[in-house]
């Protein structure tokens, strides 16, 4: 048995429109805008002839149907732990609208109040990191910005607050 990692491709969700207005959307289960739609068949085409031994993907209907769209449905298992950020009363808001009152807030250092902290989603990244790895051959991730970032972090051995390192 080969000791390397497998390759894993992170695929963000396509556009919503939360996406546009620079909403946080952590748990409210958006469509793709017809723009995500045209994106996610995108993906599709610049994955075309990639084999995955495991497509994996969240529950929220963005980041199923940016799956689907990519050609990817029939392969795809849901994750619960691939759930983006839960954002508590930070939920629709902008980062603008929050640092409006909290001029020093950082997601990836501060969490959110009534929602998750840094480290319960890496909790949520590190199992997800496991069953990658029991994969055993390449794996592609469909689910949100954040919590991929977190995921990123977590695959090298950075902290959870590493993810905003990562674009």
């Amino acid at each position: 048995m080969s000791d390397a990692l497998p390759v894993v491709y992170l695929a963000r969700h396509g556009e919503t429109a939360w996406t546009i207005s620079r909403q946080h959307t952590g748990v409210t289960d958006l469509p793709l805008t017809p723009q995500g739609e045209v994106e996610a068949g995108r993906l599709g085409e610049r994955l075309e002839g990639l084999a995955f031994a495991g497509v994996l993907t969240s529950p929220l209907q963005r980041a199923v149907r940016t799956c689907e769209l990519a050609g990817f449905a029939s392969a795809a298992e849901v994750e619960p732990d691939l759930l983006e950020w839960n954002y508590g009363t930070y939920e629709g808001r902008t980062s603008a609208d929050i640092r409006a009152e909290r001029p020093d807030w950082q997601l990836f250092r501060d969490g959110c109040p009534g929602g998750e902290s840094p480290d319960q989603v890496g909790a949520r990244a590190d199992r997800v990191v496991r069953r990658v790895r029991a994969i055993g051959g390449d794996v592609l991730l469909f689910s949100s910005g954040h919590v991929l970032r977190v995921f990123a972090a977590r695959w090298l051995g950075l902290e959870p607050g590493a993810g905003r390192y990562f674009l």
